[in-house]
C-alpha cells in the first residue's frame, strides 16, 4: 500500500489552495501607502553613444515626482558579477562596470538610460515619452565569431577585447586529448548551437522599494529566487547598505527557470529611489519589456569530437565552445558555459580523456545567465548528439553503443574533476527500454509510414550536478559566495513547528514537502509543521532554490535542525519518565522507555521546555528552537535515460511528438506526486526548445522575438502524455536524505531526445541528414531534407 503521510507519500500541495482560489500574495499584490510608479526610457539600439538626456520638460508633466538618469548614480556602485572565472593562461576574465542607469553609452536594446517616477504608471510613461533622448548610433557586434576577430566593435571601450575569457579544462589533458583523436580508430565531429532562449515565467519581475525614514531601514519586495543573496549583493556592492539596515522580502513567486537568481538594476533603482523621494516606488516588468530586460540563457555554438577504438570504446572528447555572455557580465554568467558545464562533460561515460574549451564573448545583447539546468542542458545536448551521430557513422545500435561506454563502478572520478558517489545507468535504460516499448517500436513505424509519415525513434542519457556545493570547493573555482543552506526549527509550547528556511519556492512545493521531511521524523501529522521563506528578517541567511538543490541542501540542513531539537526533546523526556537517556526512544509522536510501556507525547515535553518547572539540568536552557547550516561535501548527481518518438511530415516537414518517455534516478524521493510534476514541467520545457523557441536579433542588435507573436512557447497541444518512471533509485551518500534533486531533469534529457527522433524519422525516409539545429521547425527540418 502507498503511504498516505511523511517521506515517500503523495499528499497535494497545501499552496495549492491559495494558488487556485486567488489569494496568492505576489509581488505585484503589494501596494504601499503613497506609492510612486516607475518607468524605465530603454535604448532602442543596440549600441550608441549618449549625447543627451533631456529631462527638464518631462519633469514638468503631470503627476511627475523625478526622473533619474545615470548621473544620480555616480556615486553607486555596478551591478557585480559572483563569479571570477580565471581563463586557461592564469589570468582573471574581463570585467566591465554595469551600471544600474546607463552612462556614456547604451549596449543592447533594453539597456535603461532614464526612469521616470510618477504618480501612476501612465503618467511615468508619458514622461519617459517626452524625454529629449540623443543618441548617436554605434555599430552593433551581434555574432560572436565576428565579436573576436581584430578590429571589431568593443562594446566596452575600456577593455582589450570583446573575449570575456579563454577557459580551458583540463588544461592538463590537452595534449593527451589531441593525441588520442589524432591516434583514433574512427572520430565523430559535430557543430551545433544551443540556441538563445527566453524564460517567459508566468510572473514577470517586479520591485517595490520602500524606506522608513525613522529608522533609517530600507525594504525591498521582489520576484527572486534567492532574497538573501540579493540583500548581499544590492546592499555591500551596488547601494551600500549595511545588511541590518536591508530587508529583502521575495513573496510567492510565479515560476524563475533561473532568470529570477540575478540581481537586476530594477531592484537596485526601486530601492535606491524610494530613499531619494522618501516614499515607496514600485515597478511592474511588462511582458515585451521582459524580453529585452531579463537575462536571457543557452547561446552556445561548439564544435565537439568524440574518439573511438577500433571496438567502439570512447577515448577521447574534445569541445570548443563560444558562449555568449550578451553586454554585461549577469550574476552567475560565466560559471555557467565553464564549471557548470566543461565538468559534465563525461556525462554517463567513462571516457578516460577529456578536454574542454570555452570562450566566453561580449555582444550588443541582453546578458546571459542560467536558465533550467544552467551549463548541464548544453553538456548533456553536445554529448548525446555526438554520440548518436557516432551510431550510425558506425551502424551500430545507438543504446548499444551507449551500455557499451557507461560507467559501473563507483564512486567514480571523472577526467574533469568530478568525483560520482552513486549511479546505476543500466537500470534506468532497461526502465526506459521497458515504458518505452522498444520491442514494438518497429511495428508503430510501420504504421506511421501507412498513413504517410516517418517515424523515428531518439535514445538519451544524461547525469545532472545537483546542489552546487561545497564551499571550500566552488570558492577556489572563483564563486564570490558560499554555497550553504541554513534552516531554523522553533517548536511551539503546544508541540506545533515553525521552519525558517532558507531555500525559497516559486513552483517547488515546498510547504508540502518540507513538512513531509520533520514529521516523519517526530511522527508527528505534517498539519503541524510551517514553512517560512523568502523574507531575510525571518530567516537565517541562506542561498535560495535553484540548481535543484532545494531538497539536498535545503532539506539537509532541516533534517540537522530537527535533529538538534529531537536530541533536546529526547533529554526532557527522559527526566519526565525517570529514565537514561540512552533508553529514549521516538516514535510516532512519543517518547517511551525502551522495553517499557512508560510514555510521554510529544506535546508534553514541548510544554516542558515552555513551562520549565521540572526541568533535567540547571544548565539546559528552555525553549526549542535551533539552527543549523549545511554545507554539502559533494555535489548529488541525478541520472536518467530518455526516449522520444515522432512522426515527420515529408510534405510540411512539420515534426509531432507522439511519445516521450522518462527513467530517472533522483535517489530518495520525498513525494512522488511532486516530482511528476516537475519532470512534466521540465519535459515540456526541453520539447519547447528543441522544437520552437528561439530567442533571434538581426545583424544591428534588433530582438526580432520580442512578443508571443514571434517567440513561440509550447502549448498542451504541442506535447503527448508522458510517461515517466523514477522507481530505479541509488540513494545519494553524503546527504541525511539520500536525495538527489529533480527540478532540471526534464529541461536536460528532452532536447537531445527530441533531435535524435528527427535525425532517425529523416534517415528513415531517406533523407542524408545528420544535424538540425533547434528549433526544428517546419521550415528547417523541411529544409534539410530537400537540401
Amino acid at each position: 500500500m502507498p503511504k498516505d503521510h511523511g517521506i515517500g507519500a503523495s499528499p497535494k500541495r497545501r499552496e495549492d489552495v491559495r494558488f487556485l482560489t486567488g489569494a496568492g500574495n505576489y509581488t505585484d499584490d503589494i501596494n504601499l501607502r503613497g506609492q510612486a510608479y516607475v518607468h524605465f526610457l530603454r535604448s532602442d539600439v543596440a549600441h550608441a553613444k549618449i549625447v543627451k538626456v533631456g529631462t527638464e520638460a518631462a519633469s514638468k508633466m503631470p503627476g511627475v515626482v523625478r526622473i533619474f538618469t545615470g548621473a544620480d548614480f555616480e556615486a553607486v556602485g555596478g551591478l557585480p558579477c559572483g563569479w571570477l572565472v580565471t581563463d586557461r593562461f592564469g589570468q582573471p576574465m574581463q570585467e566591465p562596470g554595469h551600471p544600474v542607469l546607463a552612462r556614456g553609452k547604451v549596449r543592447h536594446v533594453g539597456d535603461p538610460i532614464a526612469a521616470v517616477v510618477a504618480e501612476t504608471y501612465a503618467q511615468a510613461r508619458d514622461a519617459a515619452e517626452a524625454i529629449e533622448l540623443e543618441l548617436e548610433e554605434l555599430p552593433a557586434v551581434i555574432d560572436m565569431a565576428e565579436a573576436l576577430k581584430d578590429g571589431a566593435t568593443k562594446v566596452h571601450d575600456e577593455l582589450t577585447s570583446n573575449l570575456c575569457y579563454d577557459w580551458g579544462f583540463v588544461e592538463d589533458n590537452r595534449e593527451a586529448v589531441d593525441k588520442a583523436i589524432k591516434e583514433a580508430a574512427h572520430v565523430t565531429t559535430l557543430e551545433l548551437k544551443n540556441q538563445r532562449l527566453v524564460a517567459n515565467p508566468m510572473e514577470p519581475r517586479v520591485a517595490v522599494g520602500d524606506f522608513h525614514r525613522a529608522t533609517g531601514e530600507s525594504t525591498l519586495y521582489t520576484t527572486s529566487q534567492n532574497p538573501h543573496v540579493i540583500r548581499l549583493l544590492m546592499g555591500a556592492f551596488v547601494l551600500g547598505i549595511p545588511e541590518h539596515k536591508l530587508r529583502v522580502v521575495a513573496p510567492d513567486v510565479g515560476g524563475g527557470f533561473g532568470t529570477k537568481i540575478f540581481h537586476y538594476a530594477e531592484e537596485a533603482f526601486c530601492t535606491f529611489a524610494a530613499k531619494a523621494i522618501n516614499r515607496p516606488v514600485k515597478w511592474t516588468a511588462s511582458r515585451s519589456e521582459a524580453f529585452m530586460s531579463d537575462a536571457h540563457g543557452r547561446d552556445h555554438v561548439t564544435k565537439i569530437e568524440l574518439a573511438l577504438d577500433k571496438d567502439n570504446n570512447f577515448t577521447a572528447l574534445r569541445t570548443s565552445t563560444l558562449a555568449n555572455m550578451g553586454a554585461y557580465l549577469s550574476t552567475f554568467s560565466t560559471s555557467v558555459p565553464t564549471w557548470l558545464h566543461g565538468t559534465l562533460m563525461a556525462g554517463n561515460y567513462k571516457t578516460p580523456l577529456i578536454y574542454v574549451n570555452v570562450r566566453a564573448v561580449f555582444t550588443n545583447t541582453v546578458p546571459v545567465d542560467a536558465y533550467r539546468g544552467a551549463g548541464r542542458p548544453e553538456a548533456t545536448f553536445q554529448l548525446e548528439r555526438v554520440i548518436d551521430k557516432a551510431a550510425r557513422e558506425l551502424g551500430v545500435d545507438p543504446i548499444a553503443l551507449r551500455r557499451q561506454n557507461f560507467i559501473t563502478q563507483f564512486p567514480y572520478a571523472t577526467p574533469v574533476a568530478v568525483e560520482y558517489d552513486t549511479g546505476n545507468y543500466h537500470a534506468t535504460m532497461d526502465k526506459l527500454e521497458e515504458i518505452a516499448d522498444i520491442k514494438g517500436f518497429a511495428a508503430r513505424r510501420k504504421a506511421s509510414e501507412e498513413k504517410g509519415k516517418w517515424r523515428g525513434l531518439g535514445i538519451n542519457c544524461y547525469i545532472e550536478a545537483c546542489g552546487i556545493a561545497p564551499s571550500n570547493l566552488v570558492g577556489q573555482l572563483g564563486a564570490r559566495a558560499g554555497l550553504y543552506e541554513s534552516a531554523t526549527v522553533r517548536v511551539n509550547a503546544t508541540g506545533g513547528l515553525v521552519v525558517m528556511t532558507g531555500s525559497h519556492a516559486h513552483g517547488q512545493g515546498h510547504e508540502t514537502t518540507f513538512p513531509q521531511v520533520i514529521a516523519e521524523m517526530i511522527g508527528i501529522d505534517e498539519s503541524m509543521v510551517e514553512i517560512v521563506h523568502g523574507d531575510t528578517a525571518r530567516t537565517p541567511m541562506g542561498m535560495g532554490t535553484y540548481g535543484s538543490r532545494s531538497i539536498a541542501v535545503g532539506g539537509s540542513a532541516m533534517v540537522r535542525a530537527a535533529e538538534k531539537i529531537i536530541n533536546k526533546t529526547k533529554k526532557i523526556a527522559a527526566h519526565l519518565l525517570e529514565a537514561s537517556e540512552a533508553d529514549i526512544e521516538l516514535k510516532d509522536g512519543k517518547f517511551s522507555v525502551a522495553g517499557t510501556d512508560k510514555s510521554v507525547d510529544w506535546g508534553s515535553v514541548c510544554l516542558a521546555a515552555y513551562v520549565p518547572h521540572n526541568y533535567p539540568l540547571a544548565d539546559l536552557e528552555p525553549g526549542l528552537e535551533e539552527t543549523a547550516f549545511y554545507d554539502p561535501s559533494n555535489f548529488t548527481y541525478p541520472a536518467g535515460a530518455y526516449a522520444c518518438e515522432v512522426e515527420v511530415d515529408p510534405e510540411t516537414g512539420k515534426v509531432t511528438i507522439e511519445r516521450m518517455m522518462a527513467a530517472d534516478d533522483f535517489g530518495n524521493i520525498i513525494n512522488p506526486m511532486i516530482v511528476d510534476g516537475q519532470v512534466h514541467g521540465g519535459l515540456a520545457q526541453g520539447i519547447g526548445q528543441a522544437l520552437l523557441e528561439n530567442c533571434v536579433y538581426d545583424a544591428d542588435g534588433q530582438l526580432l522575438s520580442a512578443s508571443y507573436m514571434d517567440y513561440a512557447m509550447p502549448r498542451a497541444d504541442d506535447l503527448p502524455s508522458f510517461e515517466i518512471d523514477h522507481s530505479c533509485q541509488t540513494p545519494c551518500t553524503h546527504n541525511p536524505l539520500g536525495v538527489k534533486g529533480c527540478g532540471e531533469a526534464g529541461a536536460i534529457g528532452s532536447p537531445p531526445s527530441v533531435v535524435n527522433a528527427v535525425i532517425d524519422a529523416l534517415q528513415s525516409g531517406g533523407a542524408k541528414v545528420t544535424h538540425i539545429d533547434m528549433p526544428m521547425s517546419p521550415a528547417r527540418v523541411w529544409a534539410a531534407m530537400n537540401s
